[in-house]
């Protein structure tokens, strides 16, 4: 374990998670699922030793986690504010807003802020165009934003 530039606790729990599954190629969305739960993000490291933990090509895991938006191999804020730029919420203003995001946090999209509280990341549709625009915090969804309630959003995180 070693060999990879990881925290080894975490990479002890990870190890006995993987340990207790019978079909590890079957399992590996699962496997995915807790390795970035516990880690943040999935860094090659972490993929590859999930690789050869799994004894499946590199390229498999790798695969999986350029396909799924859910997984990252960038670190993440404690926080992941997605901003919703479908047609409904960018005709209402959703560039105004996050624009607002990155000038309050000082980040640029899909960035993390410098104290590791957020990241900023935008999105093509949340499905719930009625109540455009739509910023969703942590899966939290705050509809009919305006840029004035930009500031008030922060402050609920940083509490």
């Amino acid at each position: 374990m070693a060999e990879y530039n990881l925290n080894s606790e975490k990479l002890k729990k990870l190890e006995e998670y993987i340990d207790g599954i019978e079909e590890k190629e079957g399992a590996l969305i699962n496997i995915l699922h807790e390795a970035q739960d516990m880690f943040g993000y999935l860094p090659k490291d972490l993929q590859l030793y999930i690789a050869r933990k799994c004894n499946i090509p590199a390229s498999k895991v790798f695969g999986v986690v350029t396909f799924y938006s859910y997984f990252t191999m960038e670190p993440r804020g404690q926080h992941v504010i997605n901003i919703c730029m479908g047609t409904a919420c960018f005709v209402k203003g959703a560039e105004k807003i996050l624009t607002e995001f990155k000038r309050i946090l000082n980040i640029k999209e899909g960035n993390m802020s410098e104290d590791g509280m957020f990241t900023i990341n935008t999105l093509r549709c949340v499905g719930a165009c009625g109540l455009a625009p739509v910023v969703m915090v942590d899966g939290k969804v705050y509809g009919r934003v305006k840029v004035e309630d930009v500031e008030e959003i922060i402050k609920e995180y940083k509490k």
